[in-house]
Parts: C-alpha cells; sequence; structure tokens
C-alpha cells in the first residue's frame, strides 16, 4: 500500500471533478491503479501532489540559483566592490 503524501491526509474534504485525458493516459493509469492497490481518485490526488511538490523546488531551486547567480544586481556589486576595495586598504596599511 502507498502511504500517504501531501499535507492533508487526514480527515480532508474532497472535490468531485471532470478532466480530459487520452484513452492511453487513462488504461496506463488503471492498469498503475490495479497494480498498487488504488483506486483511480488516489492514484491522480498522489501524482498531482507529487507534481505540485516537484513543481515548488524546481521554483526554490531556481529563486536559489537567481539568488547565487555569479551576476549580482548593480547595488550588490557596488557594496562587493567598496567592501574590496576597504579590505585591501587594510591589508595595505598593516603591512
Amino acid at each position: 500500500m502507498v502511504p500517504p503524501i501531501g499535507r492533508n491526509h487526514g480527515i480532508n474534504k474532497s472535490v468531485k471533478t471532470a478532466i480530459s485525458l487520452d484513452t492511453n493516459l487513462l488504461k496506463e493509469a488503471d492498469q498503475t491503479a490495479r497494480a498498487l492497490g488504488l483506486s483511480r481518485s488516489r492514484l491522480f490526488s498522489l501524482a498531482l501532489e507529487n507534481y505540485l511538490r516537484h513543481r515548488r523546488q524546481e521554483q526554490i531551486l531556481e529563486q536559489l540559483n537567481q539568488t547565487y547567480s555569479d551576476h549580482p544586481d548593480p547595488t550588490e556589486a557596488s557594496t562587493t566592490q567598496n567592501m574590496k576595495a576597504k579590505f585591501r586598504s587594510t591589508i595595505k596599511d598593516r603591512w
């Protein structure tokens, strides 16, 4: 049995919805659900939770990559240059 995934795996409200799927995708989903002992709805819920979690992680990774990129914004670049100059002059004065 597949353990519950997501934030609300206790008592939660569900809503019925209708979606259109490719016939082959639905057949594969039904086969997978049967093999895992899940209802079709539960399989789709798990798949959607997994997709959304993955998407959030990708968004966080993109934000981190932008934050730590080699191309700082102009204000940050200016501050860094000033700090380096101050550091160099401090070292130079000590030697």
